[in-house]
């Protein structure tokens, strides 16, 4: 009996088992490699290097992180509800042209959750709240980003004898926003071209994408 319950759940959860993986492997990566990158110019300075937990905690690789975090968070919120009102014409990750053509299937009171069952304030919640999951966190990273790209910047300021900036003259500075941009432009660009490449391109038994036999003009799954 255990072995079996042990196959459902993997099965039930190996979508989100593999990316949890991916990300687990991919940070990994990223610490091992950003902190001797981070040490190698420790040494250069000939200042002593980081541990692990050490580099963790540090301003390098608070920014760098959350840099790209917020860029996520912002591009899922912003398309989650630009496809609530907008439409594209041939996507897969566009409602359908009509609202006749959507179908919207009826689920038993018993199975239904108990933010779709409640009424007023936390309803209207409930119903938002992908959107605004994605927003808090893109404001938790933003801040985040925020403060670690500015302890870098004041080390910085400090290895050249400089004074430190304080944190309102850093929300100005060109720096911080050019890394808020960078990020930003590169997840739009790539939203952009799953809901475009999706209107002609397939990829057969995908969520993401049409029926491979779908006309290049149906919209939506």
């Amino acid at each position: 009996m255990a072995a079996t319950r042990k196959h459902s759940f993997l099965r039930d959860h190996a979508l989100g088992l593999a990316l949890l993986a991916l990300f687990i492997g991919s940070m990994a990566g990223q610490v091992a490699s950003g902190r001797l990158a981070a040490n190698a110019d420790r040494a250069q300075h000939g200042q002593p290097p980081l541990a692990v937990a050490e580099y963790v905690a540090s301003p390098d690789f608070v920014s760098a992180t959350f840099e790209n975090w917020e860029s996520e968070f912002l591009q899922m919120g912003v398309f989650v509800l630009l496809s609530v009102w907008l439409r594209e014409k041939g996507s897969a990750e566009s409602r359908p042209l009509e609202p006749a053509q959507e179908k919207h299937p009826r689920f038993p009171k018993d199975r239904q959750p108990a933010g779709a069952k409640a009424t007023g304030v936390v309803r209207w919640l409930y119903e938002n709240s992908l959107s605004l999951a994605f927003f808090a966190l893109f404001a938790v990273s933003f801040v985040a980003h925020l403060l670690g790209s500015l302890g870098l910047h004041n080390e910085e300021q400090q290895r050249h004898g400089e004074e430190p900036v304080a944190l309102a003259d850093y929300l100005t500075d060109a720096q911080f926003w050019f890394e808020s941009f960078q990020n930003w432009q590169s997840e739009f660009v790539s939203v952009l071209a799953i809901v475009m490449l999706s209107v002609w391109l397939r990829q057969k038994d995908s969520p993401q994408s049409k029926p491979v036999e779908a006309p290049h003009d149906h919209t939506g799954h």
